[in-house]
């Protein structure tokens, strides 16, 4: 006998998206009413994220492009705000429902929700289905391939992945017809009544100088420009090759990714398509899908392991005794260390809320391994706070990354606050944008402001240890001091840094390579064998 219809609550918690939208489009087919829900439930927002300004406005920005979108095709997206357990009790009972859906997830506070919804279900009498829709594969299917525990090194990981075969292809699109079907009757406006809220409704600042809109709509068109710019849609020609640059970024896609406004399936399977095409002219990079499997191994490695974003109980991460200094971490995070490209990286993530993944190296390593050996812990939190990509497995699997606490194992290797970033811009313009206070400094001083004459400040009207600080750390001494802490470390923890060792090239490194022009790409071979200190 065929299962009755479904009355169905869909809860959005990520996946801001109507393309590719597996649970959704399955709430659609097995309801003949559904209601789209975002449940805006600031204590459990802010105790499981730590969110800045600007994530609020992206989130909101989020919610109502899905509003507009649903709109579009004949429904209404009903925020309502309050404890998710609460308002899920009254609308159960108020709409007669008799099916929760919503995205699986695998950060331990989305997994206890889910656990609390489904307690909820038995209770009430409602089914509760989950599905995957955030990542490529479904990450139980690889930690099952492994004998139930996640692969710790990329090369397992890859070689797990090769045997599950390519990600499911992408669902199909939503259409006026799914949510005719499925329309609650008209009883209130509901549209009015459960509206978007606007920042100052959450007392949220207004002023944003962040050059990023949220929602799906934004990401679809920041997609196709990121095609279009790499010269990979319209003719396959080979786009000539100039530096990435550092400054705000008008195709970068990471935080559409991380809200779930764009799939991951639909642009692997995008930048699968334009390979196949192309006939070996003009290849993307295989990078950008190698970008999303980072992401994914990440996704996979923090969802079975134990305090991932801790280093205390974390089996994975070196138990490090990093400095306790509240003063120099507040002056790292305020952008007052007194290295101009540090400082001009930290003002760009205050006020925009993105910044380059090279940046991401030079502020996290001078935090942590590099000079202030201070916890990537801390830096994590800060990230959490004020990136717009922020994610919980991306964001803590990179800062132990960067801090060398797990899967990176080329120690030896610090950034140098001075050199790296005269390497990528000699003439620092970038810092002049984000700290005009040094506007007027000649380019031979600009990343060493303390070792201009007198004169030259005086002209630059900026005195150093006045106007700018001086820089706070010797970063020779400190850099050189830390590297024999960090070996004795890995010396008297070798089995835990062995955890997550891999045979494979480093992709820091290939990172590197690949911002660098393939004019240069010998002569920064060299620079990186010397490697600063």
């Amino acid at each position: 006998m065929p299962n009755m219809p479904h009355r169905t609550i869909h809860l959005f918690r990520k996946g801001f998206r109507l393309h590719d939208n597996p649970t959704l489009l399955a709430a659609l087919e097995s309801s003949e009413v559904v209601y789209p829900v975002y449940i805006l439930d600031r204590k459990f927002l802010m105790s499981a994220m730590n969110m800045g300004t600007l994530r609020w406005h992206f989130l909101l920005q989020s919610l109502e492009d899905l509003q507009r979108n649903l709109t579009k095709l004949g429904s209404c997206l009903l925020v309502i705000q309050g404890e998710y357990e609460l308002v899920l009790r009254d609308h159960v009972k108020k709409w007669n429902i008799t099916q929760v859906t919503l995205d699986a997830e695998i950060e331990p506070f989305y997994k206890e929700m889910e656990r609390t919804i489904q307690v909820l279900g038995g209770e009430m009498g409602f089914d509760v289905l989950s599905l995957m829709g955030h990542t490529l594969y479904d990450i139980r299917r690889i930690l099952d391939m492994n004998g139930g525990t996640p692969p710790l090194t990329y090369k397992r990981f890859l070689h797990i992945l090769s045997v599950l075969g390519d990600p499911d292809m992408p669902v199909r699109n939503l259409t006026t017809e799914d949510f005719q079907r499925c329309k609650p009757a008209p009883e209130l406006p509901l549209a009015e009544c459960y509206r978007v809220p606007l920042p100052e409704d959450l007392e949220i600042p207004r002023d944003s100088q962040s050059p990023w809109r949220g929602g799906e709509t934004e990401g679809l068109q920041r997609l196709e420009q990121h095609l279009k710019n790499q010269g990979w849609i319209a003719n396959f020609t080979k786009p000539k090759t100039i530096p990435n640059s550092l400054l705000p970024s008008t195709t970068g896609l990471s935080p559409y990714f991380s809200l779930g406004c764009l799939s991951v399936r639909s642009f692997f399977y995008r930048l699968s398509n334009i390979y196949a095409q192309s006939k070996n002219h003009s290849l993307p990079p295989v990078s950008l899908q190698g970008q999303l499997l980072w992401r994914e191994f990440f996704y996979t490695v923090a969802s079975a392991t134990p305090n991932f974003t801790k280093m205390a109980g974390n089996p994975i991460c070196l138990q490090i005794n990093w400095y306790q200094d509240a003063e120099r971490l507040h002056k790292w995070r305020m952008a007052q260390t007194g290295f101009p490209w540090i400082d001009a990286i930290m003002t760009q993530l205050h006020q925009e809320g993105w910044i380059h993944h090279l940046a991401r190296h030079a502020v996290a390593c001078f935090l942590t391994r590099g000079d202030l050996w201070i916890s990537w812990e801390e830096g994590m939190k800060v990230f959490e706070e004020m990136l717009l990509d922020a994610d919980y497995s991306i964001n803590a699997g990179n800062w132990m990354w960067l801090s060398a606490s797990a899967f990176f194992h080329q120690y030896t290797r610090i950034f140098c606050p001075v050199r790296f970033g005269k390497r990528t811009d000699p003439e620092g313009q970038y810092i002049r944008k984000y700290l005009p206070v040094l506007t007027n400094f000649p380019s031979k001083y600009i990343y060493e402001p303390w070792t201009a004459p007198e004169e030259a400040q005086k002209q630059a009207g900026c005195i150093i240890g006045q106007d700018y600080p001086l820089p706070m750390i010797n970063h020779k001494e400190a850099s050189d001091h830390n590297l024999q802490l960090m070996k004795q470390v890995r010396e008297e923890q070798y089995g835990t840094a062995q955890l997550t060792r891999d045979d494979m090239d480093d992709p820091m490194e290939m990172g590197l390579k690949r911002e660098r022009s393939e004019e240069n790409s010998k002569k920064g071979k060299r620079a990186r064998n010397r490697e600063q200190t």
